[in-house]
């Protein structure tokens, strides 16, 4: 193999180690928040339909928008969009 060529790839690897890192801290310090948002970990969820069902589950992910009162929730698989009044956010 070409010296520049074993260059390319280990500045891939290098890469990959660090964004697999970069990751996994994410993961540990930030709970099930999603990616691009702040911190908390919540365990389960509360979700009112409009028909007046509830729907309870474990948490998958939760994301909130900037200057929104709009929530999207990921219970069990599925994602929600609703307003705030209509979840609970549970941390067992």
């Amino acid at each position: 193999m070409k010296t520049k060529t074993k260059a390319i790839i280990a500045v891939v690897i290098v890469v990959a180690v660090i964004i697999g890192a970069f990751m996994i801290w994410w993961e540990l310090n930030h709970g099930n928040r999603q990616l691009i948002d702040a911190s908390n970990r919540f365990d389960r969820a509360v979700l009112l339909m409009p028909n007046g069902e509830v729907v309870e589950g474990k948490l998958n992910s939760w994301l909130d928008y900037a200057d929104s009162d709009v929530v999207q929730v990921t219970i069990e698989g599925k994602t929600y969009l609703t307003h705030y009044a209509n979840v609970c956010l549970i941390n067992d």
